[in-house]
């Protein structure tokens, strides 16, 4: 299977749709899908006319996370976890997280381990009723990773992190949009013509303005009061500089549709 056949890749209407494409592994990640998925998110970082990404994933499955079989211990000795990490699944957090133009994410089915991590690292993400979010890493062994031990305490809290964490139970896409792991939970047959048109509408509106709240409340993790507000001053600066925000106030003021250009 080619690099190109592992993650299936589309623009249109600046929307670049990134289809994890392992159906009969569930989507696990093997190193081609790793450097596919990879390039289709560098892609959207340097190809101006993506203005938003669409992520989600083939057949039955969002992602069971790594294939093991790529990382086998009795396939002769002990592998590196930390060099895959390094290689493959950090640079990938870093890319979906640092792109300033917004990551939808569509969770058709079960997302276990690093599949379920990339999905919250998504800006926003939707599942299927019958979706499942595992943090299977406790079945093996293993300590979450992908961003896991830094996005389920902040999103969840402490003790639902690290229940989640050590027992590996299931969590269902209804309690995980009540909990705030994703943005909503739809119904099956409707998830990716919902998914489709929240991309759609997100790639046609003032991009470059959700680029520059992306990164704020990103920030807002981190800095202190002061240091949150004087960002929102730096960006509004900028925001209010760009050609998106004349057009938005000149369309306001006419009372028609505005045509961003995410400049």
């Amino acid at each position: 299977m080619s690099e190109s056949d592992t993650v299936l890749s589309a623009l249109e209407d600046g929307v670049l749709r990134l289809m994890l494409n392992r159906p009969d592994k569930l989507n696990a990640f093997n190193e081609e899908m790793h450097r596919a998925l990879r390039a289709g998110f560098e892609r959207a970082h340097s190809d101006s006319d993506v203005r938003a990404v669409l992520l989600t994933g083939a057949g039955r499955g969002f992602s069971a996370g790594q294939d093991l079989g790529d990382r086998d211990p009795r396939k002769g000795g002990t592998p590196d976890l930390g060099h895959t990490i390094e290689t493959f699944y950090n640079p990938l957090l870093r890319l979906i997280r640092s792109l300033e133009k917004p990551v939808v994410c569509a969770v058709n089915g079960v997302a276990a381990g690093a599949g379920a991590n990339i999905a919250f690292a998504c800006d926003i993400t939707l599942a299927a009723r019958s979706a499942r979010f595992i943090q299977a890493f406790a079945k093996i062994g293993l300590v979450p990773d992908s961003g896991g031990t830094w996005s389920l305490p902040r999103l969840i809290g402490e003790a639902r992190a690290k229940a989640l964490a050590l027992t590996a139970e299931p969590l269902d896409a209804e309690t995980a949009a009540n909990w705030g792991l994703i943005w909503r939970a739809v119904d099956d047959a409707a998830l990716m013509e919902q998914a489709t048109a929240l991309s759609a509408r997100l790639a046609a509106g003032p991009t470059k303005g959700f680029g520059m709240t992306k990164r704020a409340i990103q920030a807002a993790a981190t800095n202190s009061l002061d240091e949150q507000l004087n960002l929102e001053r730096d960006l509004q600066r900028e925001a209010g500089r760009s050609a998106d925000y004349a057009e938005g106030v000149a369309a306001f003021l006419e009372k028609r549709k505005p045509e961003f250009k995410g400049r």
